[in-house]
């Protein structure tokens, strides 16, 4: 971690707490609108201070989180963890979507095996049945 005085890019930062597995993804993440800086929309070049707030999307995942202390450099996890705090209803609200996520997906379980010749013949002829 470093002092308050230094700055630090949004992306090194990003790429410093573990959101993205390269700099270049959080470059990209951060130009693709992906990433939102005290409310707005900023560019990969713009400056990390301590306690901005920080919204991120991954995938269909949104954090919003705070900056604690500023860091160019990947460490650790427990260091990079270090980095930020989630906030609470950022928090619950992921939960809230995992859990929608998980029993969108429970009846939905794969097939034991592939289906057979036989199997093969029964599922055309089911599909050639409406026309």
């Amino acid at each position: 971690m470093t002092d308050e005085q230094e700055q630090v890019r949004i992306d090194k930062w990003l790429w410093a707490a573990r959101f993205f597995k390269t700099r270049g993804m959080a470059s990209k993440a951060v130009s693709g609108g992906k990433v939102f800086l005290n409310g707005l929309r900023c560019k990969p070049s713009k400056v990390v201070g301590l306690n901005d707030i920080l919204v991120i999307h991954k995938g269909e995942v949104e954090q919003t989180v705070t900056a604690l202390a500023l860091s160019s450099k990947r460490g650790p996890a427990s260091m990079a963890r270090m980095l930020y705090q989630e906030t609470e209803q950022s928090i619950q609200k992921r939960e809230e979507q995992q859990k929608l996520r998980s029993l969108f997906h429970a009846g939905q379980g794969s097939p034991a095996k592939r289906p057979g010749k036989r199997d093969r013949r029964k599922i055309r002829e089911f599909i050639r049945k409406d026309k």
